[in-house]
């Protein structure tokens, strides 16, 4: 969701949410917690707790997922969760709310946060915290840009009825399955009901009875009262207002519409990044041209094709080698799983790639790092690109199995990426991803048959 002035209701809020509470549990093992029991030390320990986060945060910005976008805005996920983690100082109130639970927690269990399997708890209050100092900032940052009162609970309700749109358009991608229920909700005719949902492209179409009746409608299909029709009076006042829900949702609707070009990239972006690459290589050929002509030879680099130049991105054998130049077959003395250098000209390429998959730009490159270095599966796969290869994982363990690294995960959905994005990033057809697969799997199979042999 997008509103002017806010930052973190889009998309990339989960991830942000998940790096947060990462890094926070990481600050507390290297501060004094016990000082939360001290009122008097609350501000120096906010002080130092803000300090050792940043500094988690920074350690981990070149990850892929802390390189990942957190809205459209072109914040990456690692930015917004450090301007969110100095907000503190700005708002201290959240924190001394959080630290209160803490003191309640040590009061009936003693120290929690030194026990492990508190560890889950503790992220939870660390999300609860940010979750409501992000409205907080929203809020703020939405009356500076629109002149117009916000509380963070206004923004609570944008989100709620943002959230119910993207419910019901899943619901219109599915009518047949839904056809029962899209007629009590758009109050029409079972066979009648193409019109409508042909009109409804984005959340500006969207009618506020639509959204009273889904809510209405939730728990008898769902099981879960709508937001609407829960015992909570947070939403009791929309129920019976749908002129103030369709003023929000257009107020939605206009801005997404408004800013919906920072989503695209137009073809003439493309363009120019080729241009300047083509007038980088020109410019060093007639540079290498005329050095040759000026020692008195002939123009011999006419007919040659010059090699790219070394930069600080393009692999190097004594520098930093990619973890499939790395990967051993087995214990020491085996040969590298592969011989490929990966030069700055390919993991461009393979960031543009991953980009128009909906993946962060340097997702092979970081995967490649966090691949297994040996055993007997890279032995066999020696020869199977890393999109075969993960795409083997994924039918046969799934597609979010608990022994996967987070470089080798989609940060949107945070299980691997989908059998389409891994035919993309192979640059092949889905038919021919399956039957590489199985071909992998078969081989696999075949090399465990005869070891156990």
């Amino acid at each position: 969701m997008r509103l002017p002035g806010t930052r973190y209701q889009e998309h990339g809020w989960e991830q942000v949410r998940k790096l947060l509470g990462r890094c926070s549990l990481q600050a507390f093992r290297q501060l004094d917690m016990h000082l939360v029991l001290d009122s008097a030390q609350q501000e120096a320990l906010l002080a130092a707790y803000v300090d050792t986060l940043a500094a988690c945060l920074r350690a981990r910005e070149r990850l892929a997922g802390a390189e990942a976008a957190g809205n459209s805005y072109g914040d990456s996920v690692c930015e917004l969760a450090l301007s969110l983690a100095f907000e503190l100082h700005a708002h201290p109130a959240f924190w001394h709310a959080f630290v209160a639970t803490l003191v309640a927690e040590h009061a009936r269990g003693g120290p929690f946060w030194n026990d492990p399997a508190a560890e889950a708890a503790l992220r939870k209050k660390v999300n609860d915290m940010y979750a409501g100092l992000r409205d907080k900032v929203d809020a703020d940052n939405y009356m500076v840009a629109t002149g117009r009162d916000c509380t963070p609970n206004k923004i609570y309700t944008y989100r709620m009825l943002d959230t119910a749109w993207h419910e019901l358009a899943q619901l219109f991608a599915n009518r047949d399955t839904h056809r029962e229920r899209l007629a009590v909700i758009l109050d029409r005719a079972p066979g009648t009901l193409e019109p409508e949902i042909r009109q409804a492209r984005s959340i500006a179409d969207c009618k506020a009875e639509w959204i009273i009746r889904w809510s209405e409608t939730q728990e008898r299909y769902t099981g879960s009262p709508g937001p609407l029709h829960t015992r909570s009076k947070r939403f009791s006042s929309l129920r019976n207002n749908p002129a103030r829900i369709a003023a929000m949702l257009t107020e939605i609707g206009d801005y997404e519409q408004l800013s919906s070009n920072q989503d695209r990239a137009d073809p003439w972006q493309d363009d120019a990044g080729e241009a300047a690459l083509w007038l980088e290589d020109y410019w060093r050929v007639i540079a290498a041209s005329e050095a040759q002509e000026a020692a008195g030879g002939a123009c011999a680099v006419a007919d040659q094709i010059l090699p790219a130049p070394e930069t600080e991105d393009a692999w190097s054998a004594d520098e930093q080698e990619p973890a499939e130049l790395a990967e051993q077959a087995g214990p020491a003395g085996d040969e590298p799983v592969s011989d490929v250098v990966y030069d700055a000209a390919q993991l461009a390429a393979e960031q543009s790639t991953a980009s128009a998959l909906s993946l962060p730009p340097r997702y092979l490159e970081m995967a490649r790092a966090a691949q297994e270095s040996s055993g007997w599966a890279a032995r066999v796969l020696r020869e199977v690109s890393l999109p075969i290869r993960l795409a083997v994982y994924h039918k046969l363990l799934g597609p979010d199995d608990d022994s996967y690294p987070d470089d080798w995960r989609d940060v949107a959905t945070g299980a691997l990426p989908t059998l389409q994005q891994l035919a993309g990033l192979d640059g092949i057809s889905m038919p021919t991803l399956r039957k590489r697969r199985d071909e992998a799997i078969a081989r696999l199979y075949a090399a465990s048959t005869g070891a156990a042999q």
